[in-house]
């Protein structure tokens, strides 16, 4: 977690790990997309997947979790430092989801995020628009799921 003007073009930042388990992808199917290929292995069994697979939508949930919570970890170390923590706002979309491969029962997914642009923001004085492009990879290296998101962060106090 940066000011906008501390953040450069190419910096990366992984966000943790998450293993994807049998009843979580059952759970979350239940709950958020009730398909028989994320409900049960002989309801995958004909399909597609062949196998229990997690939901796209987990896959990115799980992605926005790790981002919160790495963005929670950096700000609680700057403010234990006494330092200011920057403000993010809001994000005025994504673009380019992909689902590559697919998520199955006991992989394990490390996402990480790369600025990929920034620019001064000309709707919002003091803010800078922020470009990320937001990658999962298996625990074989395979990249899963990627997307570009943007966010609104604000450029450092003068």
């Amino acid at each position: 977690m940066k000011w906008y003007d501390d953040l450069e073009v190419g910096e990366t930042c992984e966000m943790g790990s998450h293993t994807f388990e049998a009843d979580e992808i059952v759970a979350y199917a239940r709950q958020f997309d009730p398909q028989p290929f994320h409900l049960s292995d002989e309801g995958a069994r004909n399909s597609l997947f062949g196998r229990l697979a997690a939901s796209g939508w987990q896959t990115a949930s799980v992605w926005m979790k790790l981002y919160v919570a790495a963005n929670d970890r950096a700000a609680a170390a700057l403010s234990a430092r006494g330092e200011a923590v920057p403000e993010w706002g809001p994000s005025p979309g994504f673009e380019d989801m992909r689902w590559l491969k697919p998520v199955y029962a006991g992989d394990t997914l490390t996402y990480r995020s790369t600025v990929t642009g920034k620019r001064l923001s000309a709707s919002r004085p003091g803010w800078g628009l922020l470009t990320q492009h937001h990658e999962a990879f298996n625990q074989a290296g395979e990249k899963v799921f990627e997307y570009t998101g943007n966010v609104f962060v604000r450029r450092r106090p003068a």
